[in-house]
């Protein structure tokens, strides 16, 4: 039995389907941008974090959480702290 474009989609006509294939496909590509963003900020977050503590600082510095707490929070709502939450937690571990 084959598969349909429409029974992939959900869809019941195929101008429908054709239109969430399309759009899946940019969700896609938008998908891995944000994942090598989150790679790239991974990044950036270990040399800072390399660099306090060679300073004799901490690991974390709380009160900066708290502003991309909220920017995040401010910019899309509660669920963008918890959006931050887990990119804070990505990029320094839990604490």
């Amino acid at each position: 039995m084959t598969t349909t474009t429409t029974d992939r989609t959900g869809a019941r006509t195929d101008e429908a389907a054709d239109v969430i294939s399309g759009a899946r496909e940019r969700i896609d590509a938008l998908d891995d941008r944000i994942i090598g963003l989150v790679q790239e900020r991974m990044a950036v977050s270990a040399v800072i974090q390399e660099a306090r503590i060679g300073s004799g600082g901490r690991r974390v510095n709380l009160s900066r959480e708290m502003e991309i707490l909220g920017h995040y929070r401010d910019a899309l709502g509660k669920p963008g702290t918890s959006l931050a939450m887990t990119l804070l937690e990505l990029c320094r571990g839990r604490i």
